[in-house]
């Protein structure tokens, strides 16, 4: 067998040779070369991403927030397919993508915020930044192109009009019409109807009748007026308030595409049936107050809006118009329209879901009764001045407002200009959503919070309120806050006390208990259900006065 040449044998030998004894056979220059401009290249990637891992991670240097998957025209819309409401789904999302997200509802980027320190910095700290509203098909129906207040853009015109009408309902804070008259005078009718019912024995469907009482204060507020059971004007109204809450602010197709409208949706014309009746009554009850309007007398809302109006023309010497601050006859009418619509299905939606828990909970409605009948008696009906030494009611309505916020994703916000939440960079014209669900249900704030439980509002003697957590926002904050959260937490507490101090509600015999889960749309919306309202032992012998 012939002995293996030196060639295969070389390497091996020459492994164990001292260093300076290796003959010459290495990597030739060129080798040595492009292996020194590898090391180069590497060093310098490596850097290169140590440097942007920093600045992503630095707290000076905004990062994106993590978003949901988007594909191009239809966005992250394949991501959000689930049978869960929207705002009870991005509450969810938080376990993958964090509290505070970013998707694409088609071209439009939007963050949604589900914690309470992230949704203050944008409702208060940086509130005129993120003050804008998105423009959609449907609103642009509902408010003739954002001629309003709830999703009109942030502007000098938005800045006057609100002014107009913070001041209007200052001025029925007192005078020769106080607002709590006219919501006492609106309680009495609304118990009346309750004890027909009671004699009759029959259980009543409250919704209508709730929001026919509401409806009747933001009258008086708005046109001086009010409407009786079964008045033709006012059907119409409950007919178009419905067909609006139905099909406005839902983040249907037609809103993420708009070019979707040249097609036949049968959503979309019923908002502008609605909205068309709408309109008509709004034009008549302004037509009515041109006619009999004078300077000397300020009777309601309108009022104020015309006198504010004529102002403005009169100082076109000094370059200010009726036109320049948005006064005209359009932004009139959505102003009021605005607050007349907003007025109404809130505080009807509360009314509603207080009701819904209170059969739900007997043994919280038992404690309100007992709270009444000591600190109130049957002498008298409940009065604002009764509010101090009724903690237990008002840690009820509280409570109310966490466990079902009326509109739980509030009304989206649009960044004015580029700007950060937290340490997150948003672009301007990014929408911004507040998820009011999760702050209100957020288990880090809260003990139990899907269990109904006024007592978390109350201080450790229950003698007086407390706020036990930082997200609690029931009507919003800062810039955008709601324009009617004082006369709502009146409604609120005059129509309960009123009621409960009279009747025990519950539901008719052989009924299930009504349903706690909500219909989502501009308010969550209880489902409907009839109560017995069973008027209180000895309430005929012991029968208090009108307010």
């Amino acid at each position: 067998m012939a002995s293996p040449g030196p060639s295969c044998t070389a390497p091996l030998c020459n492994a164990w040779l001292p260093l300076n004894q290796i003959p010459p056979s290495g990597p030739s220059a060129t080798d040595m070369a492009w292996f020194l401009c590898l090391c180069v290249f590497l060093a310098v990637a490596l850097v290169l991403l140590a440097v942007q891992l920093k600045l992503r991670m630095s707290p000076q240097g905004p990062r994106e927030p993590p978003h949901l998957p988007a594909l191009p025209l239809i966005g992250s819309l394949l991501s959000l397919l689930s049978p869960h409401p929207p705002h009870v789904l991005f509450k969810g999302l938080q376990g993958k993508y964090g509290q505070t997200y970013s998707l694409m509802m088609g071209s439009h980027s939007v963050i949604i915020v589900n914690q309470h320190r992230h949704a203050k910095e944008v409702l208060m700290k940086k509130g005129k930044t993120f003050a804008g509203r998105p423009r959609s098909v449907t609103t642009d129906v509902l408010t003739r192109d954002g001629k309003d207040i709830a999703f009109g853009d942030y502007s000098a015109t938005w800045r006057f009009h609100r002014k107009i009408v913070h001041g209007a309902l200052c001025m029925f804070g007192d005078g020769s019409a106080p607002i709590e008259k006219i919501i006492c005078a609106e309680a009495q009718s609304l118990c009346s109807i309750l004890s027909e019912t009671a004699a009759a024995g029959l259980a009543l469907d409250l919704s209508p009748e709730l929001t026919r009482a509401v409806t009747n204060v933001i009258c008086s507020l708005c046109f001086n007026s009010s409407y009786c059971r079964g008045d033709p004007e006012f059907e119409a109204m409950l007919h178009y308030s419905q067909g609006i809450l139905d099909t406005v602010a839902k983040d249907s197709l037609v809103d993420i595409f708009p070019w979707l409208q040249i097609f036949p949706n049968a959503d979309l014309r019923l908002l502008k049936q609605c909205v068309t009746i709408r309109d008509t009554l709004l034009q008549k009850k302004y037509d009515e107050h041109k006619a009999d309007y004078s300077d000397h007398v300020q009777r309601d809302l309108l009022d104020a809006l015309l006198r504010a109006k004529r102002s403005a023309e009169n100082n076109n010497t000094a370059e200010v118009s009726a036109e320049s601050v948005g006064l005209s006859e359009d932004h009139l009418l959505m102003t009021v329209g605005d607050i007349f619509g907003a007025g109404v299905e809130t505080t009807t939606t509360v009314l509603k879901w207080a009701i819904t828990y209170l059969i739900h909970y007997p043994q919280v409605q038992r404690r309100i009764q007992e709270e009444l009948d000591t600190k109130v008696g049957r002498g008298r009906s409940p009065q604002l001045s009764d509010r101090g030494s009724l903690p237990y009611l008002e840690a009820t309505i509280r409570e109310v407002l966490r466990i079902r916020p009326v509109a739980p994703l509030l009304i989206p916000h649009v960044a004015l200009s580029d700007t950060s939440i937290g340490d997150f960079a948003v672009r301007k014209g990014t929408r911004v959503i507040i998820n009011l669900w999760s702050l209100h249900h957020d288990e880090k704030e809260w003990k139990n919070p899907d269990l109904f439980d006024p007592g978390r509002f109350l201080n450790s003697e229950a003698t007086g309120l407390i706020i036990p957590s930082s997200s609690y926002l029931p009507f919003g904050a800062g810039v955008r806050v709601c324009l009617g959260e004082a006369l709502a937490k009146m409604e609120l507490f005059l129509f309960l006390s009123w009621i409960l101090q009279r009747y025990t509600l519950s539901i008719p015999p052989g009924h299930s208990l009504p349903s706690l889960e909500g219909k989502f749309g501009v308010v969550l919306q209880p489902a409907k259900y009839k109560v017995n309202a069973k008027l209180r032992p000895d309430w005929e012998r012991n029968k208090c006065q009108a307010c």
